[in-house]
């Protein structure tokens, strides 16, 4: 087994991720969720005396077992595998690099693609035949795991290479909202002139990045795709494991799109805590809120938070309404407004000079008017309204590419 990512034991066991590889969505019970990579007959067959390549993260499992040890054990020869962003084993925080190394339980050498390369090169894929991507998005922007996708999109076509795309369900499927990037604030954590939440799965992803030319040279990957079973956008899916290590919980996944945002800000979204991404605060908002939490080092998730060993004052959403989220089916820039009113010191706001962490505010909400908005007092429906028509636009160009309801 590879899945000895710091603290997942920890979240799996206090914050209750479910631990099969399918899940029942609620319209039907009969009918399981069932993931690309849990359909072996699919794809395993196909798989027999070929040379195989793996980006791979604690996510890539089939049931309970990784998918790599899995595969080894049906006699699929893995001659190497890749890691992304936190790493093959998930065990790097945000935005660290990540070195080479290779596997301590199979001998199978790992290539970093979140250190001093970005994507495979020609001498990696050498001795391969399949490429096979099989990480757990969460559907967003900034989540840089689409980042990776376009780049080994990028190798493969340049060295005529397929790749195997063992799709998962998408948590935040339901949500399609917020501004267009502005491709002039293209950045580590915004690739595509796409809004914050996109609404596609992997697989369907891979099928934009060809279809709309945004591989460089509006080159074409060749792809081999295994669909979800029984899933639709809008079903509500658990994650068998933390699809990073500060998204440790299926409130912070749900969360996710809306907090991120804070990034750009001064205000804490509870990196440095066991519960990161689930409540906002900041020390100068003593005062204004009774909840607190305190962030600090914590090896794995967040070495240096913002605010580290200050006492935050703020929201705390892990008892929110969930459900009321996903009906209103939008990022909540109406938090962002709120907090940006109870700050005392408003022209700190959006002032990160005091983090390491990458959130400049601009390349995070994906324009340079957005920052401008909420300092003027513009309300959420005034906001919402310069979204437009790019949001539309987008919404209609992704039914091209979409596998399921």
């Amino acid at each position: 087994m590879f899945m000895n990512w710091p603290v997942v034991a920890f979240c799996l066991a206090l914050f209750n991720f479910n631990t099969p590889g399918v899940n029942e969505p609620v319209h039907d019970p009969a009918k399981a969720i069932v993931t690309g990579a849990d359909q072996t007959e699919k794809y395993v067959p196909y798989l027999k005396g070929k040379r195989v390549a793996v980006l791979a993260n604690p996510t890539t499992i089939i049931g309970k077992r990784h998918l790599v040890d899995s595969l080894l054990s049906r006699g699929i020869n893995i001659v190497k595998a890749f890691g992304p962003e936190h790493g093959f084993r998930g065990n790097a925080s945000n935005g660290a690099k990540v070195a080479d190394e290779k596997d301590a339980a199979t001998g199978i050498p790992v290539i970093s693609l979140y250190g001093n390369k970005r994507k495979p090169t020609k001498a990696d894929l050498a001795d391969v035949d399949v490429f096979i991507f099989d990480i757990q998005d969460v559907g967003c922007r900034f989540y840089t795991y689409i980042n990776v996708l376009r780049d080994v999109m990028e190798s493969c076509a340049d060295n005529n290479k397929e790749l195997l795309i063992l799709d998962r369900p998408n948590p935040n499927g339901y949500l399609i909202d917020g501004p267009i990037l502005d491709m002039e604030y293209k950045s580590g954590i915004g690739q595509f002139p796409i809004p914050i939440a996109h609404g596609m799965t992997i697989a369907e992803f891979a099928q934009m990045i060809n279809g709309e030319g945004w591989i460089p040279g509006k080159k074409k990957c060749r792809l081999r795709i295994v669909p979800v079973a029984n899933y639709q956008h809008d079903l509500p899916y658990t994650l068998p494991v933390p699809p990073s290590p500060n998204l440790n919980t299926q409130e912070s996944i749900i969360l996710y799109p809306t907090l991120c945002l804070f990034e750009g800000t001064i205000i804490s979204q509870g990196r440095g805590t066991h519960f990161p991404f689930t409540v906002l605060g900041a020390p100068a908002l003593k005062g204004q809120y009774d909840f607190s939490f305190t962030p600090v080092s914590i090896p794995g998730m967040s070495e240096t938070p913002l605010h580290m060993n200050d006492t935050c004052y703020g929201r705390d959403f892990r008892k929110y309404d969930l459900e009321k989220l996903k009906k209103l089916k939008r990022v909540q820039i109406e938090w962002m407004l709120e907090l940006y009113q109870q700050y005392p010191d408003k022209a700190r706001f959006f002032d990160r000079s005091v983090s390491k962490q990458i959130g400049r505010i601009e390349v995070l909400a994906g324009n340079g008017v957005f920052k401008e908005q909420v300092m003027a007092g513009k309300s959420a429906e005034e906001i919402r309204r310069t979204w437009e028509p790019g949001l539309s636009n987008y919404k209609k160009m992704r039914l091209k590419y979409v596998l399921y309801p």
